[in-house]
């Protein structure tokens, strides 16, 4: 009797068994099935007919603002003579997107701190009257926006606000406000109490919880609520059109509704149409920008256990 003392048997008799390869062949393409395409072709219809409704007037407006028209300072060729009418309108393109930016940042910063700590406390903390107060918080929703501008306007004027990028900004926060504590809430009642509850045992203050671990795990609502806060207060109309009386401090879609008619109340489509594109830029990238964030935002309590 012999026994074969190669490594190569030595290895083979120790190892385990091991099935054999499978044929390498072709590997079938998946979702490519003829019953698959004919079910999502009705969905991709469709959603490319949305995006075409949806995108074809902003599309539209952005050749019109830069090809020939009549009675606007693009009449011959194609090129930016609507956007130089624009830029030179009285006080000047650059000083009403200043005035814009500062509105809708201050807004932003005030929205993002005042919703971001009455959404912790309504999250966290337990108090005789909590759900009634978020009741009323929200109730301010129910009341028509114009019907609260003239009272506004009073009151902003015996405190020194009216005619004002600050006063504009208040009470563009306070507009927003019952919406985003809303959404804070839910962000935080999505995340479990025991985070917190765990940092606070490792050593952390309340602040130091708050900050290090329940910030960062809201951070899609906050950027929910920023979003929306800058949309808001970036395209508003009718709170600077009450509140400004000075042509130096009004915003943006104000100054481009004024522009409309400045010369013997003849519309000048081609200097509006420069102005509609020069405000949609801004929102288009930060809403691409943050696309992400923002949808994850408005699903952080929808899973709540």
């Amino acid at each position: 009797m012999t026994v074969d003392s190669s490594p190569t048997s030595a290895a083979v008799a120790g190892s385990p068994r091991r099935p054999p390869k499978a044929p390498i062949g072709p590997m079938k393409p998946r979702g490519l099935t003829i019953a698959g395409v004919a079910f999502r072709t009705p969905y991709w219809v469709f959603t490319g007919a949305v995006a075409v409704v949806f995108l074809f007037p902003l599309v539209w407006t952005a050749v019109a603002s830069v090809s020939p028209q009549a009675g606007t300072n693009q009449v011959t060729g194609w090129g930016f003579g609507n956007y130089a009418t624009l830029a030179d309108y009285q006080a000047g393109i650059w000083r009403y997107l200043a005035n814009s930016a500062f509105v809708s940042l201050l807004t932003v910063a005030l929205t993002l701190l005042i919703s971001f700590l009455g959404g912790y406390a309504f999250a966290r903390f337990r108090f005789p009257g909590r759900n009634l107060l978020f009741l009323l918080t929200l109730a301010i929703l129910m009341v028509p926006y114009a019907t609260l501008l003239i009272p506004l306007y009073v009151l902003l004027n015996e405190v020194g606000l009216q005619n004002s990028l600050v006063g504009v900004a208040l009470v563009l926060t306070m507009f927003q406000l019952p919406f985003s504590t809303f959404l804070m809430r839910i962000s935080f009642e999505a995340v479990p109490r025991e985070l917190d509850e765990a940092a606070m045992v490792d050593g952390c203050s309340s602040f130091s919880a708050l900050w290090r671990v329940l910030v960062p795990a809201v951070k899609p609502g906050l950027i929910t609520v920023g979003l929306f806060a800058f949309l808001a207060a970036w395209n508003d109309f009718m709170a600077p059109l009450i509140l400004i009386n000075d042509s130096e401090r009004m915003t943006l879609p104000l100054a481009v509704s004024n522009l409309r008619g400045q010369v013997q109340g003849v519309v000048d489509y081609g200097a509006t149409e420069a102005g509609v594109v020069v405000l949609a830029l801004p929102c288009i990238v930060l809403f691409l920008l943050l696309q992400r964030h923002y949808v994850r935002g408005f699903m952080s309590g929808a899973l709540k256990g």
